[in-house]
């Protein structure tokens, strides 16, 4: 969420956000509300001044009356007292009356804010599509093959270690089982990557529940915006989580942290359930786009000043893990319509996919800066100085289905079998996945 102070003060910076991201944002609302909040707070301000007056005034006949005893002007000094009292407190019936009505407004202010998305850094480039995003750098080259490479899911169902008719069996479209090896792998790639992340890398393994509560998604900028791409369960407060960056938000909100520990470093393996509302007709074969799918999460509490730099550290993390799997990637800098809601500078990590002779994305490294720590309620204090609120960045390190997709297409074999990377064999056990007949 964004300054109060800061969008009253700045809304053509707010004007020209929503036009280079490509949105609609009116703020005529926001205007009437804020004038109107405005000019009740200064009557009200007004209506203390004089309950200030009429109080003063109050002492001062009622000190008078008693030093004059029981004569008549004391009586006179007396009524004129009581008839000020009345008037007082039709005053603060008044002021309490406004106080409602103001608090209703901040409360409009409030719910208009968390609409508002997050304002890009100056280094993102504007643009009004994916095509606009810039590419940074690419590493590696893609595989080249004396046969046509095909989609994973073929070679999934060829193998026999994955499922579709059986996932739609328990629970319908956009589900899968992994059988096998295929489930092994998945349970492998998930270890690999913690096991890297939190030895190489410096961060700390959490496992958070799955499911959360309204706060927390609100905290991250997943409600209200978000509501229909999730799975919310009915007659509870509680949501199937849609990415664990919410989780591990929440692991401080309301709270503030020494600055001197920062930045903090926390990674997570979940599974992440997404309802798909807004992709019909995307991606509907194979794995790539599920109803539910296992993610690992890597997620920073920074200083403000540092969180520019841990993102770069934050993407390179990410980097090393498909170095070590050997699959061929770019880094793409997303222009201003193609980042997400909290975002303030977005990069997308993308593999290569033989099958389709395009890159697919696998990860996205972000730096909301204050946007979900103002949201969450989360600051830092360093010993000498005041609070401020915390830079959050999240990544996936990696998306674990994604993943198991790139390894199946790039490093699949004429025979139908799939050569697991060196990395993975201590996880797998084996060298390579037979095809189904063998």
């Amino acid at each position: 969420m964004l300054d109060l102070g800061y969008v009253r003060e700045h809304l053509d910076a707010i004007e020209k956000m929503a036009r280079d991201r490509g949105i609609t944002l009116d703020l005529a609302p926001f205007r009437e509300i804020d004038a109107k909040r405005r000019e009740l707070i200064r009557m009200v301000e007004a209506l203390k001044a004089t309950r200030n007056k009429e109080s003063h005034a109050i002492g001062i006949l009622v000190g008078g009356a008693e030093a004059l005893g029981d004569s008549p002007d004391s009586k006179v000094q007396k009524a004129l007292a009581i008839e000020k009292i009345q008037i007082m407190k039709g005053i603060s019936d008044d002021i309490k009356a406004q106080d409602v009505t103001i608090n209703d407004l901040d409360e409009r202010l409030k719910q208009f804010l968390l609409t508002v998305p997050n304002i890009p850094h100056a280094s993102v480039p504007v643009g009004k599509s994916a095509a606009d995003n810039v590419e940074v750098r690419r590493w590696g080259a893609p595989p080249k093959f004396d046969f046509k490479p095909r989609p994973h899911w073929e070679i999934g169902e060829g193998a026999g270690i994955l499922d579709f008719q059986a996932a739609v069996k328990i629970a319908g479209a956009r589900f899968a089982v992994y059988k096998g090896l295929g489930a092994r792998l998945e349970r492998a790639l998930a270890n690999f990557f913690l096991d890297l992340h939190t030895r190489e890398h410096g961060y700390t393994e959490i496992l958070p529940p799955f499911l959360v509560n309204t706060a927390s998604l609100t905290g991250v900028g997943q409600l209200p915006k978000f509501a229909a791409d999730m799975f919310h369960i009915e007659g509870t407060d509680l949501w199937l989580t849609p990415t664990s960056e919410v989780e591990l938000t929440s692991l401080h909100r309301d709270e503030t942290l020494d600055a001197d520990k920062l930045p903090e470093k926390v990674c997570a393996w979940t599974a992440c359930f997404r309802s798909e509302a807004g992709a019909a007709g995307k991606d509907t074969r194979g794995i790539k786009r599920q109803h539910q799918f296992q993610k690992v999460e890597l997620f920073k509490f920074t200083r403000p000043e540092q969180s520019y730099d841990e993102l770069e550290l934050l993407v390179k993390n990410v980097e090393v893990v498909l170095q070590r799997l050997g699959l061929h990637y770019r880094v793409m800098l997303l222009c201003t319509a193609d980042m997400g809601f909290a975002s303030a500078k977005t990069y997308d990590i993308e593999v290569w996919l033989p099958s389709s002779g395009d890159f697919m994305e696998i990860s996205s490294c972000s730096n909301t800066e204050a946007f979900q720590a103002r949201r969450s309620g989360i600051r830092c204090k360093q010993k000498a100085g005041k609070s401020e609120f915390v830079h959050t960045l999240n990544g996936s390190g990696l998306a674990v289905g994604r993943t198991w997709i790139a390894i199946a297409e790039n490093f699949q074999q004429a025979d139908g079998s799939i050569l697991i990377p060196e990395v993975l064999r201590p996880y797998m056990g084996v060298d390579r996945i037979p095809p189904a007949s063998t």
